[in-house]
């Protein structure tokens, strides 16, 4: 028994020492295989360090950390002495990958979709990520109906212990929808739903539009539109039971079936308001639109609240909270609609700032300011100032945020970021226009000097018809209160029988200072006076009521010439506004020494309507009566009206329209009217064409030698499709007008166009 003890001691005691040798104190550690990654980085991640006491047991867990970091393949750990020598293998890092054959999606789309799922250039490569990166491809390809995809994938080695990928693609054909079915559809047909869809079956323009081809977000976002289009007429309990999407075998073709529970109708009983008004009942009461007896529609309930939380934040309150609650009797299929309001803390607004603007001063944005600092938030304001801002023509964009002050919950910055458009250029170039032919044209103009917002124009051109030549000034705020002062002068000569008109040459010359004063917001009344000269020689072939007038009035006139207007801008921007209007009332009073003193009276109507997002309906009158002065008899011809071309009525050519000198050429009138309505619309298939329209138009009018010569059978129309574009070397604008009742001896000019000439 003693000698049983006896070796289990002595057992005891070799376990002792083996353990107290396999433990020891590290002295220092080496790191051996490293090419890319510092020895430094391993030290960071080494859960051990100099002075610890460490023992094999210890080297599983170590390894296992060096493991994780993902960088190496292998790891090994030994010690020489009381050195802990780590020995590791690194995983060759992704120098470059590779993408061919892709077409439906760009390479940098597919290479931030491969970041996300760790494989990169630059990081650490790992065999296992290969699946994950064809599953990911897969997944962005199948999102976009391209169910026939095939991927194959390379790994190349290279030196440094780097490694390229390369990815080829074959992406086969997108599955096109071959039926959509709706199945539990009562009131209303499965055409006239499919209708609002975004995916459709194949159609004409389907190679175009794509719409026939599936996507899982495409149809998430159509039983969205399902959905409203059900709440929207009244079926409050209408549900998406369920969607299948089933695909043939060959994965050409795509069958959606979808099966929905209908209900019935609603109709509003009641709409009752609660909480902190804070606003008149009464005032909050005609921004509801919804009435007793509608049916009930989400998008209406959902305006009015919007409409209910505008109106608050005109008052300050910029959080305001407008909740609805839908009271349903189910029996009678009746809801009763309560707008509760909660107002929240009235807000502040504590600083204005700027982003964007380079070149144009604070102060020359500042002042177009209708929310002021430390003044309530004012919604009305703060859309105001923006609109203001939009219709600067050297500012192209404005977006405006109105964060929270940090630490306030009653405080907010209005906050406006602006994209300048390019406002001052020297141009020497050449246009052309089918009325002009080649303009030659010089010009230096500033619409924002020095970034002060004034404008100066110096502007020469020569063309077939004649010289021009203008020099001018204006500051919008001449006066700190918005009263515009400027100046300009001009020189110019017209070949008349060059723009379709008699054969004679106009010479005129002038100088003018103007004022603007304004009334309101919206409107302003301006006056110029000038002076000027207008000389006129004639030719063999000049018609015999020129002559003759000539013959009465002598060939030069000076006049002193008054220019009274008002005018009325409502519009959200300078150039292609899709709201708001601008009247504009006008009046000319030129005063000679001869009997060729006249007035004349002018009136512009353009008022723009949005008719969705993209689509603005837009409508323009111009009409214009003009008289002799001093027992003059009627207009001198040289200040009479012409219609025809692009400017009045397309379709037909410049200046053709109307009465006529006894020689058959044109003559202008005494009165003019024209009308024209636009559907105008962005460029179809092309992103970020702020500068460029489509215009589908009806003209009409037609100018009389005296306003009692009006007959209505004889304006013109035309209706056809317009491009106008902002170009960088300046305007350009394309039409193709059909005439619609045009009459013998009418000059007819379907297409017509000017390059580098204003609209």
């Amino acid at each position: 028994m003693n000698k049983f003890y006896a070796c289990l001691l002595c057992f005891v005691m070799m376990l002792a020492s083996a353990s107290a040798r396999a433990q020891f104190v590290i002295e220092d550690i080496q790191v051996e295989g490293l090419q890319r990654i510092s020895a430094g980085t391993v030290f960071n991640y080494l859960p051990v360090s100099v002075g610890a006491t460490v023992s094999e047991q210890d080297y599983p867990e170590i390894i296992r950390t060096l493991f994780k970091t993902g960088f190496f393949s292998e790891v090994n750990l030994e010690r020489r002495g009381n050195v802990l020598v780590v020995t590791v293998t690194e995983r060759p890092a992704i120098a470059e990958i590779n993408i061919t054959g892709n077409r439906d999606i760009t390479t940098d789309n597919l290479k931030k979709a491969l970041a996300e799922v760790g494989l990169a250039e630059g990081r650490v490569f790992d065999n296992s990520m290969l699946d994950k990166m064809e599953q990911e491809l897969l997944r962005q390809y199948f999102s976009r109906g391209k169910y026939g995809v095939k991927v194959d994938t390379q790994v190349r080695p290279l030196e440094r212990n780097r490694v390229a990928i390369n990815l080829n693609i074959s992406e086969g054909k997108a599955a096109r929808i071959r039926q959509i079915n709706i199945v539990g559809n009562q009131a209303f047909s499965d055409d006239e739903l499919v209708d609002e869809f975004q995916s459709s079956t194949t159609g004409w323009f389907s190679f175009v539009t794509k719409d026939d081809q599936y996507a899982k977000q495409k149809l998430g976002a159509d039983i969205e539109t399902l959905r409203s289009f059900y709440l929207d007429r009244g079926y409050l309990k209408f549900n998406v039971d369920s969607t299948q999407v089933s695909i043939t075998p060959d994965k050409k073709d795509i069958y959606i079936t979808m099966n929905v529970t209908e209900g019935q109708p609603f109709t509003v009983k009641d709409v009752r308001l609660a909480g902190q008004l804070i606003v008149p009942e009464p005032e909050l009461r005609k921004l509801i639109t919804i009435k007793p007896g509608d049916v009930f529609s989400r998008r209406d309930m959902t305006e009015t609240a919007q409409k209910i939380g505008e109106r608050l934040g005109d008052e300050g309150y910029a959080f305001a909270n407008i909740n609805t609650v839908p009271e349903l009797d189910e029996a009678a299929k009746q809801v009763t609609l309560i707008f509760t309001v909660d107002p929240g803390k009235r807000v502040y607004v504590r600083r204005i700032n700027f982003s964007g603007n380079i070149k144009t001063h604070d102060e020359v944005l500042r002042r177009e300011m209708r929310q002021t600092e430390g003044a309530w938030f004012s919604n009305k304001d703060v859309n105001r100032s923006k609109t203001r801002l939009q219709r600067l023509d050297y500012l192209e964009e404005v977006n405006v945020e109105t964060p929270v002050v940090p630490g306030a919950n009653d405080q907010v910055d209005v906050n406006f970021k602006v994209t300048e458009r390019p406002s001052g250029n020297f141009i020497f170039g050449v246009g052309y226009g089918q009325d002009t032919g080649v303009l030659l044209n010089a010009s230096v103009n500033q619409n924002n000097f020095l970034g002060t917002g004034k404008r100066l124009s110096l502007a020469l051109s020569q063309s077939q018809v004649g010289a021009n030549y203008a020099l001018a000034y204006n500051n919008p705020y001449f006066t700190d209160n918005g009263v515009s002062q400027g100046f300009r002068l001009y020189y110019r000569d017209l070949d008349a029988g060059k723009v379709n008109v008699a054969n004679y040459l106009a010479t005129g010359y002038g100088a003018f200072v103007d004022f603007g004063f304004p009334l309101s917001e919206f409107s302003a009344v301006n006056v110029a006076l000038g002076g000027n000269n207008v000389s006129i020689d004639t030719f063999a072939d000049t018609p015999q009521e020129i002559v003759s007038f000539i013959e009465q009035n002598g060939d030069s006139y000076n006049y002193l010439t008054l220019q009274p207007s008002w005018v009325r801008d409502t519009r959200n921007r300078a150039f292609f506004a899709d709201r708001g209007s601008i009247n504009q009332l006008g009046a000319e009073v030129g005063l000679s020494s001869s009997e060729a003193s006249f007035y004349k009276l002018n009136y512009r109507l353009l008022a723009n309507f949005p008719v969705s997002k993209s689509l603005t309906l837009s409508g323009r009158a111009d009409l214009g009566y003009g008289d002799g002065l001093k027992g003059a008899d009627g207009l001198p011809f040289f200040e009479n009206y012409y219609a025809g071309g692009l400017t009045t009525v397309r379709g037909y050519r410049s200046n053709t329209l109307g009465p006529t000198f006894s020689n058959g050429e044109s003559s202008g009138g005494a009165f003019k009217t024209v009308g024209s309505l636009q559907l105008l619309f962005p460029l179809p298939f092309v992103k970020q064409a702020n500068n460029v329209r489509l215009a589908g138009f009806v003209d009409g009018g037609n100018v009389y030698a005296t306003a009692s010569d009006f007959e209505a059978s004889e304006l013109r129309y035309s209706a056809g499709l317009a491009l106008y574009w902002l170009a960088p070397v300046g305007p350009i604008v394309l039409s193709f007008g059909q005439p619609l009742n045009d009459k013998p001896g009418d000059q007819l000019e379907q297409f017509q166009f000017a390059f580098g000439v204003p609209f």
